[in-house]
Formats: C-alpha cells, structure tokens, sequence
C-alpha cells in the first residue's frame, strides 16, 4: 500500500453514546493488548521478543479521552479480529469514528 493510500482508522473513543466516561479506566490497553499478536508478519517469539502492541490497535489518548486507533488493515489481515474489536465497541456503546491520525507536525 503506498503512502497516498493509507488506509483510514476507527477511533474507539472511551466514552458512552451518552457521554459517560467508560470503566474501567484501563480499557484500551486491556483491548490493544488482545489484538498485540497481529503485526506485520505475524507475532515474533523466543528470548528476543518483547511485550508491545500491534500497529494494526495502539491505545491513545486524545484531548484528554481514552481511546483505541484501529487501522482497517486489521481487517484484511484478521477479519476476526476486526469483528472483536467492533463488537466490543458496539456491546460497550462506545462512541466511534473513522478518520486518519496525523501526528503532531513539528513546527
């Protein structure tokens, strides 16, 4: 996938359809810590390897609310996996959006 088609992401926001914060207030590592195991190339294990998560599902938090980045790569590369991730949002009535993170430019 070249740069100008960088696909787009899902934030899954730590917070109700009804504004409340969700708990427990360690949601998004729990969450991006399921999905560590779906990286480029698969998961990497021995002496060498170390704890991390995937790419594909990072935790953030953004003007003060927890959320969860997820690329939509995950989807071609686990279908399961996206479904998880999606499913926990909606069973959680999280508040969700799709967008491209652009980090913060260096002026």
């Amino acid at each position: 996938m070249s740069q100008s088609q960088k696909s787009r992401e899902v934030f899954i926001q730590g917070l109700t359809l009804d504004g409340r914060t969700f708990r427990p207030s360690d949601w998004a590592e729990r969450l991006a810590g399921a999905m560590s195991c779906f990286r480029p190339g698969g998961s990497v294990g021995g002496p060498g390897a170390f704890i991390g998560y995937s790419p594909y599902c990072t935790p953030r938090v953004i003007n003060g609310v927890k959320c969860v980045i997820v690329s939509e790569e995950l989807k071609d590369i686990e279908p399961m996996a996206w479904d998880f991730v999606m499913n926990f949002a909606r069973d959680n009535n999280l508040q969700v959006a799709e967008a491209c993170f652009l980090p913060e430019q260096k002026g």
